[in-house]
């Protein structure tokens, strides 16, 4: 094709100039690494806008070249070079920005088109090795692995140079780099396994701790200080600029930039109703991803079958698999809060380097976010795995920073993904576990809840606003998502919350008895059908049936034991602080008559009972001018609770397997959960 030539100075050659090396760059001729056409294809101001169908014509074109012209790891690996001169001159020039920033998106276009086009299982099209005759610079080391030098050159940049107006685009199309390499866990199923390829995140697992640790600190650091670009560079670059303004890959033309942000959507489903700051979610989405990485790995071992000590003991050959760890989740396991580290007080200093963050600034930031599906993900990561930070939450005075938007997220469950309000539930669930937090969100009173439509809530506490929702959640449930975890984690984190409920107010209360209703007919619903189907035998193949009736009904058994055990906790524990709960058992006391003969139920409405008999012999006995009122019957439930003491209740111990699902290690389904998230 002749010698490239020289980028012309004037303007008006400048486009032909860049037709001619794009089109070059994607041909079929190979340039070998130290040519100058590399340094004139990444120091090209590249004005050029293309067409999407340009744009897709030069991704074709380049991946049937590529196997033999080697170009994709030709760029990556000026791209690293590109890197490794950023961060060795700090505050450098624009030219070596320019380059670093052309290179990156030069290797994200391209490289997402390989990627999504693979016709096979390992990815080979993207050929992350040079040809064994390739000619390549002295210094440059051949037995190096390009996806290793890249990850870790990238992460160095990301890691070590802080973000400013000379370099947040730089670190803007990094994290886009990061998301399209990454998105080869697209081409793998559901569930990790030992034949997926993923040589970017592999690469990215491989590096050194500190290295891990500083890119966790800074991607959390952009999350939290949410910094944006300047408008004057952001404008100069097709990602953020209108049809009408001049733009980056204007270079390779605007729709590249959306080719370059579709695993964006693909890997984390973001629906934020605030303000976006494209910097801080993109460093969110790929921490998100670095964290919850699966390296699913084969060990053969030889296992020596010793039942019979007196036989030959043969080895016999097992495979085993599992997953190695993961630094990211580790570092974010570790992270410590840069105000105190309990090993300050304790002596127990940590091993390797340490994530230090401002929790402060951190946990009103998620408070802000938590209508993002994303931020919801990094809260439960934050709160299941790292106990300094759940420790650190527990003892916040304004748990409504973080509760009131996830309460009112859950209020709006129908319009939210199932993923998303299932893990605000298990957050509210590993919360509800401290004695402490269910204390004092009592403590907390709401002057008014504006969002929640259908009841007035003034001056109502937290901790009633918290059991009205979920108690609208197990509803929302019923009707909508049928999904028993669901209404497991709703009922266990309501009976988590019994022994210490306080002045809960007459709304919840009546929620929550009119929630034992709900569900008595659901399960008296499940009896007559499962009675239907025995007597009639309608059909031979019934049998089936029946028995996922008889499924479905136990269910419902557990979870009116749930609910009775609740009520009992309230009653056992807490009754004189909580008379309006006795006023609305008392109110709808017959709706516990059915199942006094229960054999699951007959303990727990033995005490229920005990505190109906009290109450209704005391008002049975007293005269009273003219009928009961509300007011008065509610006074009267107040008076006598100070004469209330117990006689008869029985320490019930929840017998319920439900309860014991959600220990502090295990929480079902999170993985297939977070695996649909990302």
């Amino acid at each position: 094709m002749g010698a490239v030539p020289s980028t012309p100075r004037h303007t008006s050659t400048t486009a032909e100039t860049a037709e001619y090396l794009i089109g070059t760059f994607v041909g079929e001729k190979s340039f070998p690494l130290a040519s100058d056409f590399w340094q004139k294809l990444l120091e090209l101001p590249l004005t050029l806008r293309w067409s999407s169908y340009r744009v897709q014509q030069a991704c074709e074109l380049f991946a049937q070249n590529n196997h033999h012209t080697r170009h994709l790891a030709k760029i990556l690996i000026h791209l690293s070079w590109c890197l490794q001169e950023a961060v060795r001159t700090s505050g450098a020039p624009s030219v070596v920005y320019l380059k670093a920033i052309n290179a990156v998106y030069f290797s994200s276009v391209f490289l997402k088109y390989i990627v999504e086009n693979s016709q096979s299982d390992n990815i080979e099209e993207l050929c992350l090795s040079l040809l064994e005759n390739e000619p390549v610079p002295k210094d440059f080391m051949t037995d190096q692995r390009i996806e290793n030098l890249l990850m870790h050159n990238v992460l160095t940049f990301l890691g070590s140079i802080d973000v400013s107006p000379t370099t947040s685009l730089l670190h803007q199309e990094l994290l886009n780099f990061m998301l399209v390499v990454m998105s080869t866990q697209l081409l793998s199923g559901p569930t990790p396994g030992p034949k997926d390829v993923n040589p970017f995140l592999d690469a990215a697992m491989s590096q050194e701790s500190l290295l891990v640790s500083s890119v966790v600190r800074r991607l959390l650091l952009n999350y939290i200080m949410r910094p944006r670009l300047p408008s004057s560079t952001a404008a100069s670059y097709s990602i953020f600029s209108e049809e009408n303004q001049p733009g980056v890959l204007q270079r390779v033309g605007s729709a590249a930039a959306n080719f370059v942000l579709l695993p964006f959507n693909y890997l984390v489903n973001s629906n934020s109703e605030g303000s976006r700051n494209q910097l801080a979610d993109c460093s969110l989405h790929v921490l998100l991803v670095l964290i919850h990485y699966h390296k699913c790995v084969v060990s053969d071992e030889s296992v020596t079958d010793r039942s019979d000590d007196s036989a030959s003991t043969d080895p016999v050959s097992k495979v085993n698999t599992y997953f190695t760890v993961n630094p990211y989740s580790k570092a974010l396991e570790n992270a410590r809060d840069i105000e105190f580290d309990r090993a300050d007080i304790e002596g127990n200093a940590q091993n390797g380097p340490v994530v230090r963050l401002p929790f402060a600034s951190l946990f009103d930031t998620l408070g802000m976010c938590l209508a993002d599906e994303t931020a919801v993900l990094l809260l439960y990561s934050l709160v299941q795995g790292n106990s300094d930070f759940l420790e650190y939450v527990l003892v916040r005075t304004d748990l409504d920073t973080l509760l009131m938007p996830i309460l009112e997220t859950l209020y709006s469950a129908s319009r939210r993904t199932s993923n998303q309000i299932y893990m605000l539930l298990i957050i509210l669930l590993i919360l509800s576990q401290d004695s402490s937090f269910n204390a004092s969100i009592h403590k907390m009173i709401l002057p008014g809840v504006p969002w929640y439509k259908e009841h007035l809530l003034h001056q109502t506490s937290l901790g009633s606003l918290m059991v009205i929702i979920l108690i609208r959640t197990v509803q929302y449930n019923l009707s909508k998502l049928r999904d028993v975890y669901l209404h497991t984690t709703c009922l266990a984190t309501l009976a988590n919350m019994a022994p210490h409920v306080h002045r809960l107010s007459a709304y919840a209360s009546q929620r929550l008895v009119s929630l034992f209703y709900m569900l008595s007919r659901k399960y008296n619903k499940l009896v007559e059908l499962r009675d239907d189907k025995l007597q009639t035998k309608a059909i031979s193949t019934g049998d089936g049936l029946v028995e996922d009736m008889s499924a479905e009904l136990q269910i419902y058994t557990d979870f009116l034991r749930i609910v009775l055990e609740i009520l009992n906790a309230i009653l056992t524990y807490a009754l004189p602080r909580n008379p309006e709960v006795v006023y609305a058992i008392m109110h709808r006391q017959e709706v516990f008559q059915p199942f006094k003969s229960h054999p699951r139920f007959a303990e727990l409405l033995e005490n229920i009972y005990n505190v109906l008999d009290f109450f209704n012999s005391r008002m049975d006995a007293q005269r009273m001018d003219g009928e009961w009122s509300v007011e008065k019957v509610l006074l009267f439930i107040i008076n006598n609770c100070r004469s209330w003491r117990g006689e008869g209740m029985k320490r019930v111990i929840p017998r319920s397997s439900l309860f014991h699902t959600f220990g502090n290690s295990s929480y079902p389904a999170v993985d297939s959960v977070l695996t649909q998230m990302l």
